[in-house]
């Protein structure tokens, strides 16, 4: 990868997908499909949601719409997950779609014009949009999932009270540089 821009935002789609993973991991069947409220969105609804919308944002998305016309979003908040297998094999076919259609570009594709519902962007924003869209969903996963486990939630980040310990073990080492899976 030529630029650091596409390397950067590689990164990030690999740490948002970790922490969706993590979370997605450590829930149970039902778990992943508790409504907390009726009419809102479960931990299965949301993942489904993200996975459709990738599908349909990154397939051929240099050379057509991102909004396809097989796409059926308003079924995405329908949960049909019968196993959590089949709730990740949807998943990664998301994620497979995203960092399938990423990976080859370069930086002269980044000013190409595509489009999302018939309007145009660059393939910048379009990145930007969807990392954004990405990210506040599975910020939402992840609150989800630690409200399901409770006092059983693995943290994803630095748990509290322990900033300290953090902050040491990390000053301890020499200076490097930022992984996706290092913690916030």
């Amino acid at each position: 990868m030529e630029h650091s821009y596409l390397s950067s935002i590689l990164k990030q789609f690999e740490y948002y997908k970790s922490l969706g993973d993590k979370t997605l991991n450590q829930l149970t069947l039902t778990e992943l499909k508790h409504e907390f409220v009726e009419d809102t969105n479960s931990v299965a609804i949301i993942t489904k949601h993200i996975a459709g919308n990738m599908l349909s944002r990154w397939t051929n998305f240099l050379t057509e719409d991102g909004e396809k016309e097989w796409r059926h979003r308003d079924s995405e908040f329908e949960d049909t997950f019968q196993s959590k297998e089949e709730l990740f094999n949807y998943w990664n076919k998301g994620w497979e779609c995203l960092f399938n259609a990423i990976r080859p570009l370069t930086s002269d594709d980044l000013e190409r014009i595509i489009y999302i519902r018939n309007q145009g962007h660059t393939v910048t924003e379009a990145i930007n949009r969807q990392l954004a869209h990405y990210a506040y969903h599975i910020g939402q996963l992840v609150f989800l999932g630690k409200l399901s486990k409770g006092q059983n939630w693995v943290s994803l980040s630095i748990p509290k009270g322990k900033s300290t310990t953090y902050n040491k073990e990390k000053f301890s080492k020499e200076k490097g540089r930022r992984h996706f899976t290092d913690d916030l």
